[in-house]
């Protein structure tokens, strides 16, 4: 039966002297091993990747984003308001809703994407 292959790790000179002076007499490859492998070590919880649905939900709300000009009409709405020159008409109106309405699509899908429980 083969061994495996050895693990390398880059220390600086600070750290490795840190390292033989925690270790004592003990070997440091023996050390390091019972310092990871003991059960107060702390343990990390893997980084998972998100579901292909989720990502799915993710990529379509970027692709509306990438669709539409909200924040530009926001943002030439809210100038329009601050000169006075805004005229709130059906059209606007009608504009307004859906803008709020894609919006609110946005934000819950999100939520539903990122496992958010709104």
């Amino acid at each position: 039966m083969s061994r495996p292959a050895p693990f390398s790790l880059r220390l600086t000179q600070e750290e490795r002297s840190q390292l033989e002076s925690q270790a004592g007499f003990m070997p440091l490859g023996s050390y390091i091993k019972s310092v990871v492998f003991a059960d107060e070590a702390p343990k990390y919880r893997r980084r998972k990747k998100p579901p292909v649905a989720e990502q799915q939900l993710l990529a379509e709300v970027l692709v509306r984003l990438g669709q539409t000009r909200h924040a530009n009409n926001l943002n030439q709405i809210a100038k329009g308001m601050h000169q006075g020159t805004l005229i709130v008409d059906e059209e606007l109106e009608a504009d307004l809703k859906a803008a709020i309405a894609e919006v609110a699509w946005m934000r819950a899908t999100l939520m539903q994407a990122l496992g958010i429980k709104g």
